[in-house]
């Protein structure tokens, strides 16, 4: 089985289905601590969920593909849902607006078999391809945040639907938590001070204020939900190897309100200890201390690059936006208030779904470089802001 060959989601199903009836009951506790033993909660994969699936010297991005081929598959069978598997999958995503425009409509066109589907789906989603945003910015923020999906999924198959406002309150919960531990840390790295600009970025373009501590409880009831903040929150906490006793007040405070035993707190501080320590010369996270310097610069190139092989096609959209134009102009000279940013965030994103090769801005992880995209558009299109410019006769 090869995941970055056509078919594979058919074979590693039918390898799957032949296995014997006893390796597939698990419950969901069980499910969720060997998601992270293997590595897909922290993003990077060393082995298959359940060790499944032979993995023949698969790569992490590889490992990834069938790691969240089997989660949404271990949901489905657990909540015994009687729609067919791969029809589940591409629904779910089928229901998410922002996936649906730049997945399923765009990327997905012409495409009549279902296995098909879900195949690109999940290339596109784990973002293996090299063009897709950088790889070391990919371990930590895209793979990382690939769990999201599978919370989702799981309301999916309990509920019949999921929402936009699901998703981006659970994301906007996620990042929000995180935002809070990195604040905590007294003496800040170059890494973690470039870890919040990021951060905050996302917040300023998702999000027109940022959630606060009270307000992010009632979003977080799932209790894998639960689990998977507070091993995101050790995860955080474990960029310095040590958690100081302010860190570990503010997770003993985060158990305490979500209602998560001490015994559950301390496995998660054991897990990432283990984990790090078992795989500190494979994680990219661990190997580089300029990893997210090295993802703006890169991110800033890329865009740089997109944008300008799509100048023409950008230029022409851009000018049917009179709006959206001024507003850009004015970025150059003023920050925008909050409403203009999610009014400038919203229009590019409905000219980004007709100019299939900017998709990628559309994923979540792609989400977090709008920023860059607004900063660099009216240097390259320089031409379409320059109140200056004077055209020779």
């Amino acid at each position: 089985m090869n995941p970055s060959s056509k078919g594979w989601i058919k074979k590693l199903l039918q390898d799957y289905r032949a296995l014997p009836q006893k390796e597939k009951q698990h419950t969901l506790d069980d499910f969720y601590n060997d998601l992270k033993s293997c590595g897909f909660i922290y993003g990077t994969n060393f082995r298959t969920l359940f060790d499944m699936i032979d993995t023949n010297d698969l790569s992490h991005e590889e490992l990834c593909k069938v790691n969240m081929l089997l989660s949404f598959l271990f949901m489905h069978e657990h909540y015994r849902s009687e729609e067919n598997f791969i029809d589940s999958v591409t629904g779910f995503y089928n229901m998410v607006a922002d996936y649906k425009s730049s997945f399923l409509e765009e990327l997905f066109m012409g495409k009549k078999k279902s296995y098909d589907l879900l195949e690109s789906m999940l290339n596109k989603r784990i973002a293996i391809d090299d063009n897709v945003i950088t790889k070391k910015f990919n371990y930590f923020i895209t793979n990382t945040l690939l769990f999201v999906d599978i919370l989702a999924y799981e309301k999916y198959i309990q509920t019949g639907e999921v929402t936009n406002v699901y998703l981006r309150n659970l994301e906007a919960s996620i990042e929000a938590i995180i935002f809070e531990a990195l604040d905590l840390k007294k003496v800040k790295t170059k890494y973690d001070t470039s870890l919040i600009k990021l951060f905050e970025a996302s917040f300023r373009f998702d999000n027109r204020i940022r959630l606060q501590y009270d307000d992010i409880l009632q979003y977080i009831t799932n209790p894998l939900t639960k689990q998977y903040i507070i091993d995101l929150v050790c995860m955080t906490f474990w960029t310095d190897k040590t958690i100081d006793d302010q860190e570990r007040d503010l997770l003993n405070r985060l158990g305490k309100d979500l209602k998560i035993s001490k015994k559950i707190l301390l496995k998660a501080t054991d897990d990432i200890h283990l984990f790090y320590t078992e795989h500190r010369d494979d994680i990219a996270l661990l190997k580089s201390r300029n990893m997210v310097k090295s993802f703006y610069e890169n991110s800033s190139n890329m865009v740089t690059t997109l944008i300008n092989r799509n100048k023409k096609r950008l230029a022409s959209e851009l000018y049917e936006s009179k709006e959206l134009m001024s507003l850009l102009s004015q970025s150059t000279t003023r920050s925008l208030t909050d409403e203009e940013q999610k009014r400038v965030k919203d229009q590019l994103l409905d000219i980004f779904k007709t100019i299939p090769s900017l998709a990628i801005f559309m994923l979540p992880g792609g989400m977090l470089l709008l920023p860059i995209v607004i900063k660099y558009i009216p240097k390259i299109l320089l031409s379409s802001f320059d109140d200056n410019r004077v055209d020779d006769d």
